[in-house]
């Protein structure tokens, strides 16, 4: 297979040189055979041109495995999909809280805790082996856009604030208190290295390696409502209205997709795709 050498646009304006293994990679990761990944980066490579954004890039190839296999579409739409989850953040929120549920922690969403100076709104309280994680999330609607380090110095802040009064509670069920910042992009390394050096639990698209959002999404099959091919924007809208943010979630209230009037046939398809998602 002959490589086409040039430059293409990332979404931050960046000119790159094109890069067929991470079209691969992000491909295989989809679940897609290698013969179909093989065929698939052939098509797409036939049809670059230099300066074709990785937008484009990325259409043609979510165009091209819909087309093959709906359920390999939606996980390689991830990274779009958590984009999709709306401008609040607040069901970003909910989706890390989901995923945190799924993994043994008990959550908690939205809880105001007092702090040594004022009181705090906290996006998720998770708690787990005796271990109570004060985390907030960082949700970046737009692709491009990484998470600084202004960001963790102020998460710090916060944490350092509320930590004194955790810690002197005397009916507390936890032994010890860590903070998390969680993003749904990258960190630049200052907020890598910042984290590091307070102490700050960094989780990103990512970070850790091997064990970012989208390694954790992929290994316990929590992919948010928004990776779906079939549902459309407007429904994917109420059902997140409705707290629904993970594809488990929505079989296990499948009757709201009989609120929306979806017919009986379109309903079996859809929670074919939510099961197969769950399952593969």
């Amino acid at each position: 297979m002959a490589i086409k050498h040039f430059h293409i646009t990332k979404s931050t304006g960046e000119k790159v040189d094109f890069s067929m293994d991470k079209l691969k990679r992000s491909l295989q990761f989809s679940g897609a055979s290698e013969e179909m990944v093989g065929e698939i980066v052939q098509r797409v490579q036939d049809e670059l041109y230099p300066g074709i954004s990785t937008k484009e890039i990325y259409n043609r190839a979510f165009s091209l495995l819909k087309k093959k296999e709906s359920v390999y579409a939606s996980k390689y739409k991830l990274k779009k999909a958590i984009y999709e989850l709306g401008p609040t953040g607040f069901p970003f929120e909910k989706f890390i809280s989901g995923i945190l549920h799924y993994s043994g922690y008990e959550t908690k969403v939205g809880e105001i805790l007092e702090g040594t100076c004022v009181s705090h709104e906290i996006d998720v309280l998770a708690t787990k082996n005796g271990i109570l994680n004060v985390i907030e999330c960082k949700f970046h609607g737009e692709d491009g856009l990484k998470c600084n380090v202004k960001v963790p110095l102020y998460i710090n802040s916060r944490y350092k604030d509320v930590k004194p009064p955790l810690d002197s509670k005397k009916d507390k069920n936890f032994n010890e208190t860590e903070g998390w910042l969680v993003t749904n992009t990258r960190f630049t390394q200052d907020a890598l290295g910042y984290g590091k050096c307070v102490g700050l639990y960094l989780l990103s698209w990512d970070y850790p390696h091997g064990d970012g959002l989208k390694e954790r999404i992929d290994r316990l099959r929590l992919y948010p409502i928004t990776v779906s091919t079939l549902l459309s924007g407007r429904e994917k809208d109420f059902l997140l209205e409705r707290d629904i943010v993970l594809c488990r979630q929505l079989m296990k209230n499948s009757f709201l997709l009989d609120h929306l009037g979806v017919s009986n046939g379109r309903k079996q398809r859809i929670l074919k795709e939510m099961k197969s998602l769950c399952n593969s």
